[in-house]
């Protein structure tokens, strides 16, 4: 099926565990899961001034402990929310990768996960905060409804619906609690995720910036449709006999790669293999 959001990142896995895919969208999570064995541990031997070390501090990042910015995330007790942020991330993170691509989701969630400290550090001298842990799973959710809100979710709602109702519920219990870091994180981390998904889509666009005679952001320009070019295009045309015969080739070759998958899984496919199946997908989204 075509998507309209593709875009041309890497879509390939990072590597592969006997036969099975891994994505990015696979590696946060057993980063995180790791953290969260590695936190039980050094708790239940009693080396929690270790992990005293993690969590962030505005104010200690404001006197150069600024390794608390990344290490914020690697502190996770096991609880029953810990793991649904773990199935969101996969769940939702995954098709977010799929769509966009490796890089882009990955830029994706480190905005997700570096939004909130850089503000509350730049607010550090007026609004000090500490906390540690944090995985951004709503604001993947978030992500993921601002793509297909019309799909069906939770009980049966439409994710459009269900991030709204979710984002506006926890600001509700931060303003009710007067937790003003909690409200800023939250909208910080779902504000960044709406944002960049309407940036990929096109219905945002950045402005130049430029210091004081050198450009240091430009947009992409538009693209346009050139008229004297229309000739030469014309006159490039592909021979249809030799693209059938080119088409009926390809087909040939992925018909056999299926059936080998078939037989033996997908683990069964060599490297070249593998790059030939990917290569005639690609061949098939630019012709639709």
């Amino acid at each position: 099926m075509f998507n309209p959001y593709e875009s041309r990142d890497d879509h390939q896995p990072v590597t592969w565990v006997r036969g099975y895919p891994v994505f990015a969208a696979h590696l946060i999570v057993a980063i995180f899961v790791a953290s969260m064995l590695v936190t039980t541990l050094f708790n239940s031997l009693g080396l929690t001034a270790l992990l005293g070390w993690l969590p962030f501090n505005s104010v200690g990042v404001l006197h150069g402990e600024v390794w608390r910015i990344v290490t914020y995330g690697f502190v996770n007790p096991p609880s029953l929310s810990f793991v649904v942020d773990m199935f969101m991330i996969v769940w939702f993170g995954r098709e977010l990768e799929r769509v966009f691509g490796r890089r882009s989701f990955l830029s994706l969630y480190a905005g997700i996960y570096l939004v909130t400290p850089l503000i509350f550090t730049a607010l550090g001298t007026w609004l000090p905060a500490t906390w540690s842990g944090g995985a951004g799973a709503l604001a993947l959710f978030v992500a993921f409804a601002a793509i297909y809100p019309e799909i069906p979710t939770f009980f049966n709602l439409k994710a459009g619906w269900v991030a709204v109702i979710l984002v506006g519920l926890y600001s509700l219990m931060a303003l009710g609690a007067r937790d003003w870091s909690h409200l800023i994180m939250l909208w910080a981390t779902t504000g960044w995720a709406l944002l960049f998904v309407r940036w990929k889509q096109g219905r945002l666009s950045l402005p130049a910036i430029r210091w004081p005679k050198i450009p240091l952001w430009r947009p992409k320009p538009q693209l346009r449709v050139v008229p004297d070019l229309e000739s030469k295009v014309v006159s490039k045309r592909i021979d249809p006999v030799r693209t059938r015969v080119l088409d009926q080739t390809v087909t040939s070759e992925v018909d056999a790669l299926l059936d080998k998958i078939a037989q033996s899984g997908i683990g069964s496919l060599t490297e070249k293999e593998r790059a030939r199946l990917e290569s005639a997908r690609t061949e098939l989204l630019k012709k639709r």
